[in-house]
């Protein structure tokens, strides 16, 4: 029985990623070309820096990945390369496109080396969509609000303008929303999520990134040497609140403290969950401390400017309506679901032909004797199973949907 299955929708989205991964790069060059042809080097200085970071995080996050997982690689575009050409590969910033590579072989050609070509497709998409989630915090968000302060400082916001930065808005809310696809995926069969539940949280999460955004680069245009100690301040205030959600993405000390001080940068642009059981007064919190900040931070714009603008009460208003559509996704959408029963539970792995909503371990079976003795050891001999089901659930991706459902 099949963990995971790759529908269609899989491969329009991996198709979509791809393309925009491919536009992004485009696009990135363009911005530094102009800034350059501008002569405008701080900005070109600034973007550089951002995209330069951005991709290191990618990379040590994908590094880390595939040592956490005893750098077992299931593909053949990953086979292909020893353990040190796959170091080098991350050091060159390539480690993400090669994942990349990796998911279009199996989701596509179905080599028949990879036993579960579904499962270990599933797998890998999972990871390239948190690689993705952290790539939009760290690189696309910064980067618009770039943008939008130096448009703003020149020429103010038209409606070209404007309609670009919802664009590019909707390209962040709609990567998040994969990122919630991939912990869907986990949900049994009786709660599985309908696609209006899809619709209300890409529609939040536009509307809570938008404003966030707005707010920032409002400020930046009227204090640009003030935005960075803003987000050095804000930063290490949500790492704190970060340390003390005591989390257990990554298996090694140091990648869980990056990981620790990732959450607090994505923090710093929306809310993401990573703390187990019930958030909601930490969601609140959280909540609370972003709607004072904008509207701190669209107040001190308005009173720099010396003018009555729309801007700051859109800003505040379109928050307060994410807010609104947030509720009512967790009031009409969201199932609470114990972590037991979510896909790949090791009780699931390890007895996949069985209905059981609790995890098993090895000491609470008894011993079985006669031919069922046999029937069991001839079962645990057999190489082929464990390497498939461990290829299908994604254990990062399992702690993360356990935190959001349970």
């Amino acid at each position: 029985m099949r963990l995971f299955k790759f529908s269609r929708v899989d491969v329009l989205l991996i198709s979509l990623g791809l393309l925009s991964l491919l536009l992004d790069i485009v696009l990135d060059v363009v911005a530094a070309v102009s800034f350059y042809q501008e002569q405008a080097y701080a900005s070109l200085g600034i973007l550089l820096l951002l995209l330069l970071g951005s991709s290191v995080l990618v990379q040590a996050f994908s590094w880390l990945w595939y040592s956490d997982d005893k750098f077992e690689r299931t593909t053949k575009v990953e086979s292909c390369l020893t353990e040190g050409q796959l170091k080098l590969l991350h050091v060159l910033q390539l480690g993400s496109y090669f994942r990349h590579a990796g998911v279009v072989e199996v989701s596509l050609c179905s080599p028949p080396e990879v036993t579960d070509p579904q499962g270990t497709a599933v797998y890998l998409i999972h990871d390239l969509n948190m690689l993705r989630l952290i790539e939009t915090f760290s690189e696309s968000a910064p980067q618009l609000v770039l943008m939008l302060a130096i448009m703003l400082k020149h020429g103010g916001l038209g409606p070209v303008t404007v309609l670009k930065a919802l664009g590019s808005a909707s390209t962040m809310a709609f990567s998040v929303t994969n990122y919630h696809r991939s912990l869907r995926s986990f949900l049994p069969d009786k709660e599985k999520q309908q696609m209006l539940s899809s619709v209300v949280y890409f529609l939040w999460n536009l509307l809570l990134i938008s404003s966030r955004l707005t707010a920032l680069a409002l400020f930046a245009s009227a204090w640009p040497c003030y935005i960075l100690a803003h987000f050095l301040f804000s930063w290490v205030v949500l790492c704190c609140f970060a340390w003390r959600s005591k989390s257990d993405f990554m298996d090694s000390l140091w990648g869980e403290r990056l990981y620790r001080a990732t959450v607090g940068l994505i923090w710093y642009f929306d809310w993401f969950n990573v703390g187990k059981g019930r958030t909601r007064y930490r969601t609140l919190l959280y909540h609370g401390y972003m709607l004072v900040d904008i509207s701190v931070l669209c107040g001190l714009w308005g009173w720099r400017m010396s003018t009555e603008t729309p801007h700051s009460k859109v800003a505040v208003g379109v928050y307060i309506l994410g807010l609104f559509f947030k509720m009512l996704y967790y009031k009409c959408c969201h199932p609470n679901v114990a972590k037991e029963e979510l896909r790949g539970d090791h009780t699931e792995e390890a007895l996949s032909s069985d209905e059981t909503d609790f995890p098993v371990s090895s000491g609470s079976i008894q011993a079985p004797t006669g031919e069922d003795m046999d029937t069991v050891v001839m079962d645990r001999s057999g190489p082929s199973e464990p390497a498939s089901v461990t290829k299908g659930c994604n254990k990062r991706m399992r702690k993360l949907a356990e935190n959001f459902y349970s």
